[in-house]
């Protein structure tokens, strides 16, 4: 008798406790900084340039070959997004395209830069190439 006491006096000490969650919710807005500088730069307008760069994705995740360097500083949309991961071929080889024109030129960037994006799919590949043009643009001052 005294065990049949113990085991429910147990089983309502372990129904009557439980466990207790708070959650408070804070109202947020997103942090976006701005930098405005009076800054102004003399750009000289040159020859035209040119820049291609390609890249291959397997199975939409993995990236084959390409490009290893980069222009930075410049968000380069694609028409594919939606890629696992984050990746987005079309940005990616965009943006070798304008490094490659960049740095073969001397440039400092390149003014009104055209894309030229063409993509073949092959369900479980694609293949990206890209051509930009556009004239080279040299800083002369910054006042």
């Amino acid at each position: 008798m005294k065990h049949v006491a113990y085991a429910a006096a147990f089983s309502a000490l372990a129904l009557l406790t439980g466990c207790a969650s708070q959650n408070y919710s804070q109202p947020s807005a997103p942090l976006n900084g701005e930098v405005q500088t009076n800054l102004k730069a003399d750009v000289k307008v040159g020859e035209s340039i040119t820049g291609e760069s390609s890249v291959n994705i397997l199975f939409g995740l993995f990236k084959l070959g390409g490009d290893t360097q980069f222009a930075d500083g410049v968000t380069y949309g694609g028409g594919e997004g939606g890629f696992a991961l984050g990746l987005d071929p079309v940005a990616a080889a965009k943006s070798a395209a304008a490094f490659k024109a960049v740095k073969s030129s001397g440039a400092d960037l390149i003014v009104a830069p055209r894309y030229e994006v063409s993509v073949q799919d092959y369900m479980v590949y694609k293949a990206v190439n890209v051509k930009v043009t556009g004239n080279k643009g040299t800083i002369s001052a910054i006042r």
